[in-house]
């Protein structure tokens, strides 16, 4: 503006008298000061610094006084949330942590890195969170997921707290990060879930020891999928009872899908603590229903619980023949067995015999003799434990 009016004043006006030179204007400084602008606030969240090839194919192992769970992580799912446990693991931050929080049978959740210190109790809940952002994918909250916990209505609040779904919980589907599947250690999670509470907060404290990250092992083979009719007819289930032991062999020539399907069961523990629920004198007793185990499932036993097609065969229901109890459907038949006690034709091609008693029938005597209730025995008759063995 200075240098336009200096300009106009060289020209001047030929009608006018010259006038006196104006003082210049006192320059305004080079740099005028301007209030502070605020700062972009810092990003606090959790980025992955690991490549995509150290992501893949791991497993977390948790130590948790009540036993180990192993954790599938997913990369392809939520790769954010898998390098974030990665990493907080191997800082050994959940060390010493504890499940701060059961819903029986429904979900457990830990993580909290305040729940290492017992003073601060109050606050467990609060601690390692709004680290992540969301990361939606199509994982299901099915039994075994496992997801990032949440501030209420935050979708970026996740961070170290997370929690295992011990029953499907299809209203929690998108609304939480599933990254984790368990491969190993659900019934312990499920036993976690039943711990005695104050409403949900386990009385004790369940700890865990420590998180290690590992290769995920290639898959065991299934046991009893390749033998022969006849290579399964040379075994024996040794059934120990709180009354004796039972031994049966197996009509593998007659129900060979049968015969396998009780040695995969047995030989994965499934029978482990199962009990005789129904006793009919003079006529069967029947076991290895699921809901009467002591404790719940693996993931494993889980997975050879499966549906069979019946195999009807020419075995006459006699005194100490073992056969598979099943619905209206007979194709619904799974884990549940009886032995017949006496000569029952009503039970002839109607259900499908696969395995005789060669040892033991007085027990098998002693079983139907028990008192009952109904059906019922008034006292709990349990399978111990089932062990395999096989003969030349």
């Amino acid at each position: 503006m200075f240098a336009f009016l200096t300009l106009l004043w060289l020209m001047g006006d030929p009608q006018a008298a010259p006038r006196p030179r104006p003082q210049a204007p006192p320059r305004p400084p080079a740099t005028r000061p301007q209030p502070a602008r605020p700062q972009p606030p810092v990003d606090t969240f959790f980025t992955s610094t690991l490549g995509p090839a150290e992501l893949q194919n791991k497993q977390a192992v948790l130590d948790t006084s009540l036993g180990t769970i192993v954790l599938d992580l997913l990369p392809d799912a939520a790769p954010n949330h898998v390098a974030h446990l990665i990493t907080r693991a191997r800082e050994g931050a959940y060390d010493g942590t504890i499940f701060h929080r059961v819903i029986v049978n429904g979900i457990i959740q830990g993580g909290d890195p305040l729940s290492k210190d017992p003073a601060l109790s109050a606050r467990y809940g609060t601690g390692g969170m709004r680290e992540l952002r969301f990361e939606k994918n199509d994982e299901k909250m099915t039994r075994g997921a496992v997801a990032a916990s949440l501030v209420p209505n935050l979708p970026d609040s996740g961070g170290s707290q997370f929690f295992i779904v011990i029953a499907d919980q299809p209203a929690l589907d998108g609304q939480y990060t599933v990254f984790a599947r368990v491969a190993e250690g659900l019934n312990v999670a499920q036993k976690i879930s039943q711990a005695d509470a104050d409403a949900t907060i386990p009385k004790e404290r369940i700890v865990i020891r420590k998180v290690t990250i590992r290769e995920k092992a290639a898959p065991a083979p299934e046991p009893f999928v390749t033998e022969t009719a006849e290579e399964l007819s040379h075994y024996r289930a040794v059934l120990e009872t709180s009354l004796g032991n039972v031994t049966f062999q197996f009509l593998a020539d007659k129900a060979p899908n049968h015969a396998r399907n009780f040695l995969r069961l047995a030989a994965s523990g499934f029978y482990d603590g199962t009990a005789f629920h129904r006793v009919v004198k003079g006529f069967v007793i029947q076991g290895g229903f699921l809901p009467t185990r002591s404790e719940p499932i693996d993931i494993t036993q889980e997975r050879y619980i499966r549906k069979l097609q019946p195999e009807f065969n020419d075995t006459p229901h006699d005194k100490g023949i073992v056969s598979m109890a099943h619905g209206e459907d007979p194709a619904s038949a799974d884990t549940s067995f009886f032995i017949v006690t006496a000569r029952t034709t009503a039970l002839d091609g109607k259900y499908t015999a696969f395995g005789r008693v060669v040892d033991g029938i007085g027990v098998v005597e002693k079983l139907e003799a028990v008192p009952v209730n109904g059906e019922t025995p008034v006292t709990r008759v349990e399978v111990k434990k089932v062990t395999l063995t096989k003969v030349p």
